[in-house]
């Protein structure tokens, strides 16, 4: 099983040769795919992200998300790269930050606002057969993934990637968990339910 940096490195060096054409198409079909999952459908408060780069898109599933009525929440990276929280109001709120990312301009909403949620969208590079995540090793969302089992919280965590993203394994730690669903431009690959909320 490769090493985590070297898978890291080899899905990075694969998004890098994405046209920007299709990136693009991909946004919209994982949009849709992702709107069609009942954990989002049914969702009062998503956590979410703004993509970035190569990433797959999530800009029209977040305003989408925003349209029917759900309160979107959007991380902000903090100096020990834990996370805070903000309401997504739009594009027109959104700040560069650093590392390139774009972070909600709004009020601050603390980093246990995330335990509100329905549904966590989850940046990853890779996931494999069993919903084991490989994120791009900040360690953010581990503490997020952490914060909610401490809690008792039991949202549905969802993954957006391309379809070659999804692999036969990825290395794990004992801090790592599982998602319960990936979404791709090909479809939705369910892994485990969450628990009632």
């Amino acid at each position: 099983m490769p090493d985590k940096a070297g898978l890291r490195a080899r899905l990075l060096a694969a998004r890098a040769l994405l046209t920007t054409e299709e990136v693009r198409r991909a946004a919209g079909e994982l949009s849709a795919a992702a709107l069609r999952l009942p954990e989002l459908a049914g969702a009062r408060t998503v956590a979410a992200y703004v993509s970035v780069g190569r990433e797959p898109g999530t800009r029209a599933l977040i305003d989408a998300l925003r349209a029917r009525g759900v309160r979107v929440l959007l991380p902000v990276l903090l100096a020990d790269n834990d996370l805070d929280w903000a309401v997504y109001e739009g594009s027109h709120g959104l700040a560069r930050a650093r590392l390139s990312l774009l972070e909600p301009s709004g009020p601050r909403l603390g980093p246990e606002a995330v335990t509100e949620a329905d549904a966590v969208l989850l940046p990853g590079l890779a996931v494999d057969a069993r919903g084991m995540r490989l994120g791009r090793g900040g360690g953010s969302y581990d503490r997020v993934l952490a914060r909610l089992a401490r809690v008792g919280a039991d949202p549905a965590l969802v993954v957006l990637l391309y379809p070659h993203e999804v692999v036969a394994r990825v290395p794990e730690e004992p801090h790592d968990h599982p998602v319960h669903a990936v979404v791709t431009p090909d479809g939705v690959r369910r892994f485990t339910a969450p628990g009632p909320r």
